[in-house]
């Protein structure tokens, strides 16, 4: 029988709150953290708005020694990874080091970092760089700064596959679990408002250039024209369910179903392929679509994009049958902390039965979906989908499934 993956810690780094209660609370309230960037001056690039994160003082959190070696993304998966096994009431150091891995997500690395170290190259010369630009930039580096913090020697990885990858690092970690491991921090943590990160973001063609911030990111809305992008993310405490009983954790959930497909080429003339990640996750958990309370949408915000998203879930579930939401849009795309940060959501939502709103979209028409929106949704949740595209047409879906107390209780 295979082992269940639950999910007993949760940290997350959000522009709207950098605890738990902080951004649940936010979200809940409707409250959006999307305005002029400031970590740079953008007056002169075409899109202006993003997601910052606020309040974050790496100096509260991390030894002086790491300050000169990591990025901001790597700042921030680092004061999550401890708020994540705080919250699983979980010190690593007291497991055996190989039971507890790290698999992480990245976007585009430390781009930050890398972009200083490039300016210290051209202006002055090459002896001023960093010798830890060697690995601050990295895609891996966060997997590997909280595997040393830590003293995690089980299996470590990142997954690169754009905003999908945090759910493919999930995926990934519950394999793990599956194989034996007792224990893996997972999710994504990204960080790329910067210009270097900025212009690398323009060239999509996807970001926003309103300068309202209440109208720049409108998925399912008529006047959607691209996202706002954001920095943060969440990661997450898996945990193999005898693991997590035997040592009486609190469960927010189960990491029930997953699967991931790819969109042929766009000039091939054959269909995207989400409707087949989504109905692979629901085959992957043994539910069917009536069992699923809500769903967590991608939200491109993107014409076309948001089409082919609507269209799948109405094949799947039917038109306007289940609640979709899209809390992103009060903190932007974070890219591939972004469906992490949606996991989260989803595991607080079945605990408090209430679904969050999407603000600002005024739903179209031509979407058959039942967007919930202006505020909150009453509703008892047994199972959550929550989905994500990358770059390229990657799809991911995952389904989470709450668990019953006396499941979680140590018989």
């Amino acid at each position: 029988m295979t082992t269940a993956t639950w999910v007993t810690g949760l940290g997350v780094a959000a522009p709207t709150g950098l605890s738990l209660a902080e951004y649940w609370a936010a979200t809940l309230a409707g409250r959006g953290a999307i305005g002029p960037v400031t970590r740079f001056d953008a007056s002169s690039y075409p899109a202006r708005l993003a997601g910052e994160i606020t309040g974050f003082v790496a100096e509260d959190h991390l030894p002086s020694r790491l300050l000169p070696q990591t990025d901001r993304m790597t700042r921030l998966a680092l004061a999550t990874a401890d708020r994540a096994f705080a919250d699983a009431g979980v010190n690593p150091a007291d497991l055996p080091e190989f039971d507890v891995g790290v698999i992480t997500a990245s976007h585009s690395g430390g781009f930050e970092f890398g972009q200083n170290e490039l300016r210290a190259l051209w202006s002055k010369g090459g002896q001023y760089v960093s010798a830890y630009q060697s690995f601050a930039w990295f895609y891996a580096v966060n997997s590997g700064q909280i595997s040393i913090r830590h003293g995690l020697r089980g299996p470590s990885s990142v997954v690169v596959s754009d905003q999908a990858g945090g759910l493919d690092a999930v995926a990934q970690a519950r394999r793990q679990i599956r194989k034996g491991t007792a224990m893996v921090i997972s999710g994504a943590v990204d960080a790329s408002i910067c210009p270097w990160g900025w212009v690398a973001q323009l060239t999509g063609g996807r970001l926003s250039t309103r300068d309202d911030a209440e109208r720049a990111y409108l998925p399912f809305d008529d006047d959607a024209t691209g996202h706002v992008p954001g920095e943060g993310g969440a990661l997450l405490v898996l945990e193999d369910a005898g693991h997590a009983r035997a040592r009486g954790a609190r469960v927010y959930g189960e990491i029930a179903g997953y699967a991931a497909t790819t969109d042929p080429r766009r000039d091939s003339g054959r269909e995207p392929t989400l409707q087949a990640a989504i109905e692979g996750a629901l085959a992957d958990s043994g539910v069917e679509p009536a069992d699923i309370g809500a769903v967590f949408a991608d939200a491109a915000a993107i014409p076309e994009l948001d089409r082919v998203e609507a269209e799948a879930i109405a094949k799947v579930f039917g038109p306007s049958a289940v609640p979709v939401t899209a809390p992103k849009t009060m903190t932007g795309r974070l890219y591939s902390g972004a469906a992490p940060l949606d996991l989260a959501a989803a595991c607080l939502a079945m605990r408090d039965g209430v679904i969050p709103p999407t603000v600002n979209t005024r739903p179209s028409p031509a979407y058959d979906l039942d967007l919930v929106t202006g505020a909150p949704r009453a509703a008892a949740l047994r199972h959550v989908l929550v989905i994500a595209r990358g770059h390229g047409g990657l799809n991911s879906a995952m389904v989470v499934r709450a668990v019953d107390p006396s499941a979680a209780a140590d018989h």
